[in-house]
């Protein structure tokens, strides 16, 4: 288990702010909830007020689902680019579940995800990404608030 600290997320958030920063986003969409920390981030950073969300569910507690189920709505007026993002594509079902939903609800708007951490095992390959993911990831924002 790897810890992944404030630091090291701050680093890799700006260096992703800077590698995606050509793509020209309009929007951003967070995965919850691993992707919000970062989706607010990059707002911030690429200086983006349109900010939104997609839950998804592929666990309960420790089991695994037969397939994913997606929660929300994202709406997209005159938008043409859109960011999505969240901090791992592991097996990269959740974020290929997203991408393919997002695509087929909004057919004229270019989507592209980010990810901090990729592994290459996942089915999905972000389109920006920062590290490769050899071990479990411990993201200070699982550990540091526990009560």
């Amino acid at each position: 288990m790897k810890y992944y600290s404030y630091e090291n997320f701050k680093n890799d958030t700006n260096l992703l702010i800077q590698n995606v920063k050509n793509y020209e986003p309009q929007a951003i969409v967070g995965i919850a909830r691993g992707g919000l920390t970062l989706a607010h981030a990059m707002a911030e950073g690429l200086n983006i007020r349109d900010v939104q969300t997609l839950r998804t569910e592929l666990y309960d507690k420790q089991s695994k689902r037969k397939e994913i189920t997606l929660f929300g709505e994202c709406i997209f007026s005159n938008i043409n680019r859109v960011l999505v993002v969240d901090d791992i594509a592991d097996s990269g079902e959740t974020l290929d579940a997203v991408m393919k939903h997002l695509n087929a609800q909004h057919l004229d708007v270019d989507f592209k995800s980010a990810a901090l951490f990729y592994k290459k095992t996942s089915i999905l390959k972000p389109d920006f990404w920062i590290n490769e993911a050899n071990d479990w990831i411990d993201f200070f924002w699982e550990r540091d608030f526990k009560q």
